[in-house]
């Protein structure tokens, strides 16, 4: 899937996070992907990522943030991120539940339903 043609799935960094994560998860969770491109495992889970998203029909948005991409490597040290990839679930503005490392599709479709209303 390529994630540029899905609304659900889209690009973070720095100066963006505030808006597109922390007041957008207001509106429906967001599960933040920190990940980096020499990291095997994010490119493992990328897919596996894109089709959840897909399968929950619009209650979840995806946003990935490439941690060696400009100062991304901040929010990464105030999230307390030790190692790559790591998911974290933002609800109301909040972290709400965090994984690590590539995890199978009902892995994570079941920590997604964990946190819908």
């Amino acid at each position: 899937m390529d994630k540029r043609k899905n609304s659900l799935i889209y690009d973070v960094d720095l100066h963006d996070f505030d808006d597109k994560v922390l007041q957008a998860s207001h509106q429906r969770p967001i599960l933040v992907d920190f990940w980096a491109e020499w990291c095997s495992p994010c490119i493992a889970i990328a897919p596996v990522l894109y089709g959840v998203i897909e399968s929950f029909n619009g209650q979840v948005n995806l946003a990935k943030l490439e941690v060696d991409e400009g100062e991304n490597m901040k929010l990464a040290g105030h999230y307390r991120v030790r190692g790559f990839p790591t998911i974290i679930l933002f609800k109301e503005g909040e972290e709400q539940d965090r994984f690590s490392s590539a995890r199978p599709p009902h892995f994570i479709k079941a920590f997604i339903a964990n946190h819908l209303n």
